[in-house]
């Protein structure tokens, strides 16, 4: 299991000698590294993220106005060389606050502390899985036993429940809704596609029926799920 992590520092060297160090630590994987909140913030529109290390001094952003201003915020881990955001951060609820510099045995501790957090959600979600989207302009709980399948339409998704007769879309891409689901109880079958195993009621060689619904089974994906799914 690894962690999809960005790094965020207004200096250079600093941000440098942090993303070094993140690299070392075998249980992270660095997905980006940003020399403003502000840039970051856009990533974060686009791709699912574990975990942030971020400074708090900044311009423009700072690092708690940032972690304040996120709808849905992964874990944050502040790194700053001001002992006097301590209050703050943890006020926020964050993983941890390092000082800098930062010892690599301290940052690789406090990373596997994320780890471990990490790995106790993902217990509890599985329980009762369910996570939350933004849609007519309110926060809409999404569970996972409800869900049928997800339509992806470029900057949106539609996701069609058994409980609801009408999908509810919502403005993100289809990889970052994947990477909310568990990976066990859902199925990429197509670009544009993800549907719940559970709920196929019948499948053919380039296409499957959830109910009376037909959904493609694309090129890229048809090998894998036929495979698993469509023995011969």
């Amino acid at each position: 299991m690894k962690l999809r992590c960005v790094a965020i520092d207004d200096e250079p060297l600093a941000l440098e000698i942090l993303a070094d160090d993140l690299s070392r630590i075998d249980f992270l994987e660095v997905a980006g590294t940003f020399l403003s909140a502000v840039d970051a913030q856009e990533f974060l529109n686009d791709e699912a993220v574990d975990l942030v290390f971020s400074d708090i001094r900044m311009p423009t952003l700072s690092g708690t106005q940032f972690l304040r201003g996120l709808e849905n915020p992964p874990m944050f881990i502040f790194t700053t060389a001001y002992e006097n955001f301590a209050v703050e951060g943890f006020e926020l609820n964050v993983v941890d606050y390092l000082l800098k510099p930062i010892p690599f045995d301290r940052l690789r501790k406090s990373a596997k502390k994320a780890l471990e957090l990490y790995r106790l959600q993902k217990n509890d979600q599985q329980k009762d899985a369910f996570f939350f989207v933004f849609s007519e302009y309110r926060k809409i709980k999404i569970i996972e036993s409800q869900i049928l399948y997800i339509e992806g339409l470029k900057d949106y998704v539609k996701i069609f429940l058994a409980n609801r007769p009408k999908p509810i879309l919502t403005r993100q891409n289809l990889k970052k809704i994947e990477t909310q689901l568990t990976e066990t109880k859902f199925y990429r079958v197509h670009q544009s596609y993800i549907v719940a195993v559970d709920k196929i009621t019948s499948t053919q060689k380039n296409s499957l029926m959830i109910g009376s619904v037909t959904i493609p089974i694309g090129g890229l994906y048809e090998q894998t799920f036929n495979k698993k799914y469509y023995p011969r």
